[in-house]
């Protein structure tokens, strides 16, 4: 059958028909279903791709993700961050045609429609661990985990920072600032990420001859730190446990960024300056964050661009290799932001 014949039965041209089979992304609904009405008709199957003439498709496949917050309310504007970094990586390096779904669930045990119904290329996890029940409803849909795992028994790939070195990071730096007695600070201690960055850094400070201390506020078990809001009675009560050592420590880490601003504005509060009674390194570098802080310590990156781009492309990878076997996990390293005004 000649395309010729396919278009004047499709009330089309032969070279949207041609389109059609090498560019279908670009032909308009209406015109794409009734040339494939009509080749379906006649049985008709187009040659190979590398056997065809005519222009061929340089776009890549359009992949429909979903992005599962577990443990969050719908519509919360504190998460549009992912889809931002998705907008910044595509604009960079378009390598995937993506369309996104943002999907919230209230608790581990609830699985969103869109999954239920398996309207979806594959999904990307972060929160809270699906329950068992919940994860076993998933086992023929691809899906990677994004950011640190609540546990190591999460059964399928994932792409995380790495916080061990995060930890390590920041006693080396506070060392090589020439600080003695070194602290960290966290109003989380539970939340997998700090348990990981607290442990790395206690290890390689005692391994550096410093002495250490962990000051940790109280463990909320059954948290999603999705949209958790440390109260300033948590900060104050971290500065007290602070200020009561002898001798007091002179550099801090504090492995998470959220409540950086309410700690500087306590120190303050208790006399203590910064730079002259203390210097901290922050465990994550957020510029609405740290853009908004009395002053400008140094910070450890833990690149969350590159980590979005990572999982992007483990995704789709895992989607057109179902039956790979093995659990891939990958870990992205952090960088070093110099304090501001610091060399």
């Amino acid at each position: 059958m000649l395309l010729s014949d396919i278009a004047k039965q499709a009330r089309v041209s032969p070279s949207t028909v041609s389109r059609a089979i090498n560019q279908p992304d670009i032909v308009a609904p209406e015109s794409l279903a009734r040339i494939r009405a009509v080749m379906k008709t006649h049985s008709y199957t187009p040659a190979p791709a590398n056997r065809r003439r005519g222009p061929k498709s340089r776009l890549p496949r359009l992949r429909r993700l979903g992005v599962w917050f577990v443990g969050a309310k719908a519509n919360n504007p504190s998460l549009n961050w992912f889809q931002e970094r998705i907008a910044d990586v595509q604009g960079e390096n378009p390598r995937h045609r993506i369309e996104l779904n943002m999907l919230f669930s209230n608790s581990p045990d609830e699985l969103p429609r869109a999954l239920a119904e398996e309207k979806l290329d594959g999904v990307i996890i972060q929160g809270m661990q699906p329950s068992p029940m919940v994860l076993n409803k998933l086992k023929h849909m691809p899906c990677v985990w994004f950011m640190t795992r609540r546990s190591h028994d999460f059964p399928g790939d994932f792409i995380e920072p790495n916080n061990e070195e995060n930890g390590r990071m920041a006693a080396n730096y506070l060392a090589e600032r020439g600080h003695k007695t070194v602290a960290v600070l966290t109003t989380e201690p539970g939340y997998s990420a700090n348990v990981r960055r607290v442990s790395a850094f206690i290890d390689q400070a005692n391994q550096l001859g410093l002495r250490s201390h962990q000051i940790l506020g109280e463990d909320v078990p059954g948290v999603s730190y999705l949209e958790i809001a440390p109260l300033n009675t948590e900060t104050e009560q971290l500065v007290r446990n602070l200020t009561q050592l002898f001798p007091r420590p002179t550099g801090l880490y504090i492995p998470v960024d959220h409540f950086a601003g309410a700690f500087f504005r306590t120190l303050r509060q208790a006399g203590l300056t910064p730079r002259k009674d203390f210097e901290v390194i922050l465990g994550n570098f957020n510029p609405l964050i740290y853009n908004n802080l009395e002053h400008h310590p140094a910070a450890i990156d833990i690149n969350l661009s590159t980590l979005v781009r990572k999982v992007i492309d483990h995704l789709v990878w895992r989607i057109e290799n179902p039956d790979s076997p093995g659990r891939i996990g990958l870990a992205v390293s952090p960088t070093l932001r110099p304090a501001f005004g610091q060399d």
